[in-house]
Order: C-alpha cells, then sequence, then structure tokens
C-alpha cells in the first residue's frame, strides 16, 4: 500500500516549490491587470500578413493623443494595444489609419471600461471571493459536525483552496511577464470555478475520511487517512482528467480570445487535484498529530539518545 500520508512533508516541500516562484513574481513583476480592474481599452488586432512593428502602431495612437499606449505581439500575427478610453469615433479613426499604413487586420476583440467601473469591480472580486470562503467554511464545519474536531476539515479545505488561487496567481504573474497575459475578468470566472472544482474534491475524500473513521475505529488517524485517499485518488483524477481535456482543448484550439483563460484554468484544476490529495487531507494529519510542537525542536544528538 502506497503510503502517501507518509511523504506529507514531501508533498509540502513541492507546494513551495510551485508556490514561491509565483510569489516572487508577484513581488517582482506585480499582476498585470487588465482594463477590467483599471480602466482604459483594449484592441486585439490580428492582421494578414505578418504583424506591424508595435513601434509604428504605437506612433499612430501617439497622433491621436494616446502616446502611453502599450503594444504586445501575439501569436497568429496578432497585436494586442491598451490605451486610455477612448470614444468610437477615434477608435473607427485609429483602426482607419492603421488599414492604410500598415495593412488590413481583423479586429478580435475590444473592450473599454472607466476607472470607476474598474474599482468596483475589484470590489466585487473581493467580496465574492470572500463570501465563497465564508461559505464554504460553514457548509463544511455543518456538513461533518458529527465527526470530532469538524471545524478542522473547513479550515483544511480553506488551506487546500488559498494553495491553489496562490499556484493560478503565480503563474498569471509570470506568464505575464513572459507572455504579455493580462488579468481580466476571464480571471476572476477561472478562479470561481476552479474553487468549485477544488472544494468538490476536498469534499469527496474528506467525506470518505469520515466514513472510514466510523468503521475503522482503533486505527490510527494517519492509517484511516492514507485508506480514504487510497480509496478515492481514482474518482478524484478521472473526475478532474475529463475538465482537465476539456480545457487542453479549448487551450489549443479555442483562439486568442479565451487562450489565457483556458490555460489558466487548466493550471487551477491540476493544482487543485494535486492539493485535494497531497495539501488538504496532509493538513488534518498535522493537525490531528499536533507536529508544529516539534518543527523547530532541536533534534537530540547521537551520543545523547545512546546514552
Amino acid at each position: 500500500m502506497w503510503n502517501i500520508v507518509g511523504k506529507r512533508y514531501w508533498f509540502f516541500a513541492f507546494s513551495l516549490v510551485l508556490i514561491v516562484p509565483g510569489l516572487i513574481a508577484l513581488i517582482l513583476f506585480g499582476l498585470p491587470l487588465a482594463i477590467d480592474f483599471t480602466g482604459g481599452s483594449l484592441a486585439k488586432l490580428q492582421f494578414e500578413g505578418a504583424a506591424p512593428q508595435p513601434g509604428d502602431v504605437k506612433e499612430i495612437y501617439g497622433e491621436f493623443g494616446f502616446t502611453d499606449s502599450q503594444v504586445q505581439t501575439l501569436s497568429n500575427n496578432g497585436l494586442q494595444i491598451r490605451s486610455k478610453t477612448m470614444e468610437d469615433a477615434t477608435k473607427n479613426q485609429i483602426e482607419a489609419a492603421i488599414r492604410e499604413r500598415l495593412g488590413p487586420f481583423t479586429e478580435l476583440e475590444f473592450s473599454s471600461v472607466t476607472p470607476t467601473i474598474g474599482t468596483e469591480v475589484v470590489q466585487r472580486a473581493l467580496q465574492t471571493i470572500g463570501l465563497a470562503t465564508l461559505g464554504i467554511m460553514l457548509f463544511l464545519w455543518f456538513a461533518f459536525r458529527q465527526v470530532p474536531h469538524s471545524i478542522r476539515y473547513g479550515v483544511a479545505a480553506i488551506l487546500g483552496m488559498l494553495h491553489d488561487v496562490l499556484v493560478m496567481t503565480g503563474f498569471a504573474a509570470i506568464f505575464g511577464y513572459l507572455f504579455g497575459w493580462q488579468i481580466d475578468s476571464l480571471f476572476l470566472t477561472a478562479v470561481l470555478t476552479m474553487i468549485g472544482f477544488s472544494v468538490q474534491d476536498k469534499i469527496v475524500v474528506f467525506d470518505r475520511i469520515r466514513e472510514n473513521l466510523v468503521r475503522r475505529r482503533g486505527e490510527k488517524y494517519e492509517h484511516i487517512v492514507n485508506t480514504s485517499l487510497l480509496q478515492t485518488v481514482s474518482r478524484s483524477l478521472v473526475t478532474q482528467l475529463t475538465m482537465f481535456f476539456t480545457m487542453l482543448a479549448l487551450a489549443l484550439f479555442g483562439g486568442l480570445t479565451i487562450q489565457n483563460f483556458a490555460v489558466i484554468l487548466l493550471v487551477g484544476l491540476l493544482s487543485g487535484t494535486y492539493s485535494s490529495i497531497f495539501v488538504a487531507s496532509q493538513i488534518l494529519v498535522v493537525w490531528e498529530k499536533r507536529e508544529w510542537r516539534t518543527w523547530f525542536r532541536r533534534k537530540p544528538r547521537a551520543s545523547q539518545a545512546t546514552a
């Protein structure tokens, strides 16, 4: 029998390997927030021939007063231009100038958001995630109320969910720096979707632990958790793989407009499956054994141990 629980600190270390680079990227580069949160205009253009140089497009924008515009190259002869908020008439004039000087293109996306709306979106996003977190904790506390220390299951699920959010946010920061991806409202959709799948997977595992606590009275808690994980791991993998292949198809063939969403959600689904088996359940074992009391305690020397 594979001793998953016995290797819990290896899994915690691997989680740090996933999270720490993303946190470093967040500190150094920050989150590349899109106009959904900051306000402004965003245009994605796909040219029929080779995409022009970003400086040429920026020059045209500057002629219309948008001197602080940012132009990034996308795949498939695409360009992404971010600027201050503009009117539809100004947008049409700029696009006409680009067609005349730089060649024909197709407008994949154009959106414009005022700074006030962007601030409201940030506030609503934080409120939504906060309410979802509180609701999950209360639901798990009520569902596992007949199990000793039922609040632990809610806290462990929230910590596992926080693990997944940190992984997604860190990867978003890294992708933003490497590929110019931005955090828009679809990112919030991906986070909320991931939270739903992740918590559902954790509930399946925790519910089996609850059943085995009754069936296997007298056994050590870590043995019960390990047995429960082995009994549910195949179900968790099959359930998540179904969504995984769907998101993989969207990431590869869904087009530029939803590629970022599909990739980030793909990362979140993988992290959610991992945290359900190797993080959240292991937190229950650490909590049950109160292992934090020995984390910073010095080990006795060999001479002292044999004396």
